[in-house]
């Protein structure tokens, strides 16, 4: 079954403003509870763990910044 556009659209917002932010904590609060690595490794480990969150949620995310493919076209316009 797949989403429509408002539907992901929906979905995406409440990624952002829920997930993600439950997710930064869990990724910090993971890192914290090893001993400190150096500042590349560090840095390459939240760019990694920056990059996991939305692989399962790319497909939400696709398409929800144009406009609505279904929503009636006014006269004069171009497309």
């Amino acid at each position: 079954m797949s989403l429509g556009w408002r539907a992901r659209r929906r979905w995406s917002l409440v990624i952002l403003l829920v997930w993600m932010p439950l997710y930064v904590v869990a990724a910090v609060s993971l890192v914290a509870l090893f001993d400190r690595p150096g500042l590349l490794v560090e840095l390459a480990i939240y760019v990694g763990l920056g990059l996991l969150w939305v692989l399962p949620f790319r497909r939400v995310f696709l398409g929800v910044g144009r406009e609505d493919p279904e929503a009636p076209r006014r006269p004069g316009e171009g497309g």
